[in-house]
């Protein structure tokens, strides 16, 4: 949890696969994490080389799971959804939105890889002791930490990036005997889609990428001042709400100045542990405060809470938001492969900033700060990279059917990211979700529209109409919720 995973978090080479081994898949059953319900699955293993150019020795396990379709003769090309983060796994992120891909399955089956680094496939953790970072943050603590997580890691950091993983995939897919695939990338999996495409059209059938990442933009310099903007969207949302308006006026000025308050003085507070329940003593300071309401824009449901969370911490009462922190931090650290996640940043984005062209002053100015920016260029200092292929930071460029999601309240991929994506995407729409944040296939009618798009390949042709309808959580005004 602690100031490390606070400052980090932000929710490619081919080769020949001729002689590829099909996996045995049996019978399974998958979830999304403990106490969540199982979905009956076929699942199995292949093993992969750990460096595609064969220089450095080593194998992978690479874990699959294929959840069959509905219809008993189904199409042959499956979906294949990608998760984000980087460094989550898509086993557990189907199991956590599986009923937004039932419309799909009824033709399809839904081909799961865990992407290499993350879930079940060769997992990059790093254990670790939170007295190393138990004070404020420094460059000097982020350097000790990643040092140390280099130490642990069961596998060479380099050969787990995007260009390595889209060769699994396509290994997968040979070895299993499927004609093409469908891809579905919400957030850092559209960026896996995106290669997929380029590297083996072939392969590709339909893109769906959903929290657009543009190939030619490098993540970090930006996040902090588009959550900036996300926030300041949520605020005057609020403002302009009369009911949120009347119970908490005056919430951005309440907003700025628990920012400056906590850059000063962090408070210690006794919250109870989500998982436990018991008290934990928790310093919670600027970088805590940035999480969580980093987090809480994430999706309108969590939005509903930001005005009140806001408000308590603006009154002094800052266990709610401190809370919701801890509660946030502990799923994305058990969801999250710090590892993986490195060797993706490290590899893809942070040997790509243009540092004349960061706008510093609007960092500082954010709430976030330059906290986080800091700590990435701290990481990818000692962080080794890995492959990665010469036109990887170019945009897609293909006439295959691709169909763009946005939310319009994203706090990390706005919709105008959505659009330098599509620059030379020729058979393209952009769909958008009006106060939306980040991911859309949950919502309203995606799900039917996401489906009625691959079974007819014709992006253009979509009514989307329905989205206008598509239902926004109202401000929780107090602790039971928003008014009836």
């Amino acid at each position: 949890m602690r100031r490390f995973a606070v400052v980090l978090l932000i929710s490619l080479l081919p080769i020949s696969l001729s002689h590829a081994e099909p996996p045995e898949l049996t019978d399974c059953r998958i979830n999304a994490g403990p106490g969540a319900p199982g979905i009956n699955a076929r699942c199995g293993t292949m093993t992969r080389p750990l460096d595609p150019s064969g220089t450095e020795p080593g194998e992978i396990e690479l874990r699959i799971a294929v959840v069959p379709a509905l219809n008993l003769t189904p199409e042959p090309d499956p979906l294949v959804p990608i998760a984000g983060g980087p460094g989550q796994g898509t086993v557990q992120f189907f199991a956590a939105y599986s009923g937004a891909f039932e419309d799909v399955r009824r033709n399809r089956d839904i081909l799961l890889i865990d992407q290499r680094g993350t879930g079940e496939s060769a997992r990059m953790d790093c254990e670790f002791d939170d007295d190393i970072i138990g004070g404020e943050y420094s460059v000097e603590v982020t350097l000790e930490y990643t040092a140390l997580c280099l130490e642990q890691l069961p596998y060479d950091p380099r050969f787990f990036t995007t260009s390595v993983a889209v060769a699994d995939m396509e290994a997968v897919r040979e070895a299993l005997g499927y004609s093409s695939l469908n891809l579905y990338g919400v957030s850092y999996g559209t960026r896996v889609a995106q290669h997929f495409a380029r590297r083996y059209p072939g392969s590709t059938r339909t893109i769906i990428i959903d929290g657009v990442v543009p190939p030619q933009l490098t993540l970090g310099p930006e996040i902090a001042t588009e959550s900036q903007k996300a926030v300041d969207k949520v605020l005057a949302r609020c403002a302009e709400d009369a009911a949120c308006n009347e119970r908490f006026p005056n919430v951005t000025e309440a907003f700025k100045r628990v920012v400056v308050e906590l850059r000063g003085a962090p408070v210690n507070i006794s919250v109870p542990h989500p998982s436990s329940g018991r008290p934990e003593d928790l310093e919670f300071g600027a970088g805590e405060f940035a999480a969580a309401i980093r987090l809480l824009a994430y999706h309108p449901g969590s939005v509903a809470l930001m005005p009140l969370l806001i408000h308590e911490a603006g009154a002094g009462n800052h266990v709610p938001i401190a809370s919701q922190f801890m509660m946030t931090m502990v799923a994305m650290m058990d969801m999250l492969s710090l590892g993986m996640h490195n060797a993706v940043l490290c590899t893809e984005d942070a040997p790509f900033y243009d540092k004349s062209s960061i706008d510093y002053a609007a960092l500082a100015a954010s709430y976030m700060g330059t906290m986080q920016l800091e700590a990435i260029e701290a990481i990818c200092s000692v962080w080794p990279a890995g492959p990665i292929d010469e036109d990887f930071k170019a945009p897609l460029a293909t006439d295959l059917p691709v169909l763009l999601l946005s939310g319009d309240a994203d706090p990390i991929t706005p919709p105008r990211y959505a659009d330098l994506a599509a620059v030379n995407l020729t058979n393209a729409t952009h769909l958008i979700g009006k106060s939306q944040g980040h991911g859309q296939i949950s919502i309203g009618c995606m799900p039917r529209l996401v489906a009625e798009f691959i079974e007819t390949k014709d992006p253009a042709g979509l009514d989307a109409e329905c989205l206008e309808r598509s239902f926004v959580m109202p401000f929780f005004l107090d602790f039971s919720g928003p008014n009836p």
